[in-house]
């Protein structure tokens, strides 16, 4: 049976993760259970029904409520260890560490930001499996988190994309990551096709963007989301970070991974190979199969997602991805070729930009213009570790508020 520790677990990825545990109890027990602390009555209520051992609260603040929300589910029946603070979920992951994880045990974390980065290098650390859905991880520390694997293939992607390229990716050879060992280096991989659903402004030319509303870029056509992911769509910046993400976890250049846009969100990305194949992930859109995968990776659960229905008449289109209306891609590979920190720096001036945005200081097309000029404003240090990396995103949140001040003032 493995061990499961979830960060992250009364967020959409945590829920879901214990959503798929709670039908394959036979499979997985919930070793740890991780969260900031915003919901102490869910993460309470999760703890008791799953008979959780510790949880952790990152909000020093709130911790001492856990009590009385357990006592108000379980009465008297003894509590799990409680840890809190700051560095709360590291230490829960340190804790599996001293359980003696194997590679078959599994944290997954579902946190969002940069603060995932410190918890992921320390599942790491514990030699256990890493099932991964906190981006920022991968973005602002990529080279750190490359560098801290215990084994090829300890990562396993939950983002939808990254969990079809690493399915996809067992149909041929490649030189490392989730797929088989490869001999002599050869490699059968030519690219990697990341699909995009277009967002709510596919088609448009970049002068229909100038005035577009917060309201307007939060209405996606497909996913329903939180407002940073949603404004990320709508500019096609999560595309980007995705792209980041794909060239540390796969060891493919950046400019061998092509975005396309896809509507339909059907198929979740491609792996083309040198002899003219293209391998495709298909299913409808549902988390909770990369999920599963994630916590039983390489072998696959039952009945988890209802699958593609080819009974009935459909179609699927595949349009190019139009880079002057939507120039976040390109910053995104000219990030993660130039050095490991200009993708940090990226990610953070994008969400004070998003951020600005969102509260009408900035306008839609501001975004991706401030994070370009932040971006050629900065000199990487020598240096990578994680001081540089979250100094380099300070440098990057200030940089780009003064940037959106100055356009403010105008």
């Amino acid at each position: 049976m493995r061990k499961v520790f979830i960060l992250g677990s009364t967020g959409s990825i945590g829920t879901q993760t214990l959503e798929v545990i709670s039908r394959n109890r036979d499979r997985f027990t919930v070793a740890g259970l991780g969260a900031g602390g915003g919901q102490i009555a869910l993460l309470a209520q999760q703890a008791y029904e799953f008979n959780v051992p510790v949880v952790a609260i990152a909000n020093d603040a709130v911790a001492s409520s856990f009590v009385q929300a357990w006592e108000d589910i379980a009465g008297q029946q003894q509590a799990p260890q409680l840890l809190s603070g700051p560095d709360a979920m590291v230490e829960l992951v340190s804790q599996a560490r001293g359980e003696s994880l194997s590679n078959s045990d599994v944290v997954v974390n579902g946190m969002t930001g940069s603060i995932g980065l410190r918890p992921t290098l320390a599942a790491l650390k514990s030699g256990a499996t890493l099932a991964l859905a906190n981006k920022e991880s991968l973005v602002a520390g990529g080279g750190l988190v490359k560098q801290a694997m215990a084994w090829p293939g300890q990562i396993v992607p939950v983002d939808s994309e990254h969990s079809a390229l690493a399915q996809a990716l067992r149909s041929g050879k490649h030189r490392k990551g989730l797929t088989s060992p490869v001999v002599d280096g050869y490699s059968e991989v030519a690219r990697l096709i990341l699909t995009a659903s277009g967002g709510p402004f596919r088609g448009k030319e970049r002068g229909e963007l100038m005035g577009v509303t917060p309201a307007q870029a939060l209405d996606h056509p497909t996913w329903d989301m939180g407002p940073v992911v949603t404004i990320n769509s709508a500019t096609l910046m999560n595309k980007g970070l995705e792209l980041i993400e794909a060239a540390y976890l796969f060891d493919i250049h950046p400019d061998d991974i092509v975005p396309i846009v896809h509507p339909q969100s059907i198929v979740h990305s491609m792996v083309e190979f040198h002899d003219g194949s293209t391998i495709a992930q298909a299913s409808p859109p549902d988390m909770r199969l990369p999920i599963a995968l994630g916590l039983s990776w390489p072998d696959r659960l039952r009945d988890i997602s209802p699958p593609c229905s080819w009974e009935q008449a459909s179609s699927w289109d595949f349009e190019p991805l139009n880079h002057e209306v939507f120039p976040a891609l390109r910053l995104a590979q000219h990030a993660v070729a130039t050095s490991p920190l200009h993708p940090a720096v990226l990610n953070a001036a994008n969400e004070e930009a998003v951020e600005a945005f969102v509260g009408r200081r900035l306008s839609f097309l501001g975004i991706v213009d401030t994070v370009a000029q932040v971006l050629a404003e900065f000199a990487a240090p020598s240096s990578l570790d994680i001081d540089t990396v979250l100094g380099s995103e300070d440098w990057a949140r200030a940089r780009a508020n003064e940037l959106i001040a100055q356009q403010s003032d105008r």
